[in-house]
């Protein structure tokens, strides 16, 4: 969408089903847990745009805000900077088989390596 305004559906995507993936879930239990219909999972598979329920329900759950997702709009949060890190540090918070301490431990090392090597 090259100079457009719009939702970057297939990112969003790819970005939700990275998190499903991690969660070492299948999308029955993804739609079972967010009451997301089966068959809205698969027109988004498909390439199609959720709703906007399920948009919100999927957000939700997974931590993702949609807000990164829209091209050629720039928000106050977002400066592009650390849309990385902030996906990342969601998908982190996420994650039920780590301590506190192991999620900061790991975010700061991401955070730090971004800094580190992200084009100046």
């Amino acid at each position: 969408m090259a100079g457009s305004k719009g939702f970057d559906d297939q990112a969003y995507y790819s970005a939700l089903a990275s998190t499903v993936e991690a969660k070492r879930l299948t999308w029955k239990q993804v739609s079972q847990s967010t009451g997301v219909s089966a068959s809205t999972l698969t027109r988004m598979a498909q390439g199609k745009r959720p709703d906007a329920s399920s948009l919100a329900a999927l957000s939700a759950w997974s931590g993702l805000n949609p807000a990164n997702y829209v091209e050629g709009v720039e928000t106050p949060d977002q400066t592009g900077k650390l849309d990385f890190v902030a996906d990342f540090s969601a998908l982190l918070r996420a994650q039920k088989d780590l301590s506190g301490d192991a999620k900061s431990a790991l975010e700061g090392l991401v955070k730090a390596a971004y800094e580190q090597l992200k084009a100046k």
